[in-house]
């Protein structure tokens, strides 16, 4: 399965990517299912990425589904693991198909399994928490109603940043959610309310609240002082690390900047495209390092031009929008 085959260079590849992730509970990340987790959703597909990478057990994650439109497309997706939900944007005559996914959620949750659903069911790159849809309940009393013992796990994703490569993040965990034993069944209607308001609440203390424009806010919040020790150690590698990767970085960030810069989908896109053409570039480095330089220093290069990467983003500036 690609899911599990891409994990390990997708865990050794995200230093290169954030700068920093700050965790809370970070023994929650090796968290047992059946469990559903319930997360904001800032970022596109980027979300999605960094919890499956980051969880040790595999996640199954919930997206929309006009992304499956085409047989190929939809064929990729279920090999990372992605599972359709269809709104009525997507067309009505599409909508019986997410009784499908309830169904696998279910069976997923049975074997112990992880689901990742995205609670205010839109992505918008801001600073805030939208209002949480009842989608996280229902698929929650789903399951309840069939005697599964799941639980609901608040989870926060907080950027630095939507447009600045070698971002700062803030992953916060909330207070598991188990079945409510004080609603009745009979009384769904109150069930999904109290469910959704948790869930609501919970998130609201855990995602951040911040203005667009106000970026001595986000540096108060996401700016990590760098020592001038840390400076001098890091000033002659991080020079080469800007210079090494200039040919892939910038014609790739002017290319997605001319396609999707106001999309929310641009870190996303840039994430990816790095993802899937950075090891053909070092590659590359170390075939030139090979053929030009005696010994064995394409091996180093294999490890000295990531380094320099990321010392390149200790150093860099960490707030820009």
């Amino acid at each position: 399965m690609l899911y599990n085959l891409l994990k390990i260079p997708a865990r050794l590849a995200l230093p290169l990517y954030c700068r920093h992730i700050s965790i809370s509970n970070k023994e929650l990340l090796k968290s047992n299912g059946p469990l559903l987790l319930a997360c904001n959703h800032p970022n596109s597909f980027l979300d999605a990425v960094i919890l499956a990478t980051l969880f040790s057990k595999p996640i199954y994650s919930l997206a929309r589904g006009d992304a499956f439109k085409q047989q190929w497309a939809a064929f990729f997706l279920k090999q990372f693991n992605i599972l359709p939900v269809y709104r009525q944007r997507e067309g009505t005559e599409h909508l019986h198909k997410n009784y499908e996914t309830f169904d696998a959620c279910r069976e997923i949750f049975r074997q112990g399994g992880i689901v990742l659903i995205f609670s205010e069911a839109l992505c918008e790159n801001e600073w805030h928490l939208r209002p949480v849809k009842k989608g996280t309940a229902r698929l929650a009393a789903a399951a309840w109603q069939q005697n599964i013992p799941l639980k609901i796990l608040p989870v926060a994703i907080n950027y630095s940043s939507f447009h600045f490569f070698g971002k700062n993040i803030h992953l916060h965990f909330g207070e598991l959610i188990e079945k409510l034993e004080d609603v009745p069944e009979t009384e769904n209607g109150k069930l999904l309310t109290a469910v959704t308001n948790n869930v609501q609440q919970q998130l609201q203390g855990l995602v951040y609240a911040i203005e667009k424009g106000d970026r001595k806010k986000k540096e108060e919040v996401f700016e990590i002082p760098v020592s001038n020790t840390r400076k001098i150690l890091f000033a002659v590698p991080a020079a080469f690390g800007l210079i090494i990767h200039a040919p892939l970085f910038f014609p790739i960030e002017k290319l997605v900047s001319s396609k999707a810069f106001h999309s929310v989908h641009y870190d996303s896109i840039m994430v990816g495209l790095l993802f899937v053409l950075y090891p053909f570039y070092l590659l590359l480095i170390c075939f030139l390092a090979s053929w030009l330089l005696s010994g064995y220093w394409w091996a180093a290069a294999l490890l000295i031009v990531p380094f320099c990467g990321w010392a390149y983003l200790q150093l860099k500036k960490q707030i820009n929008d």
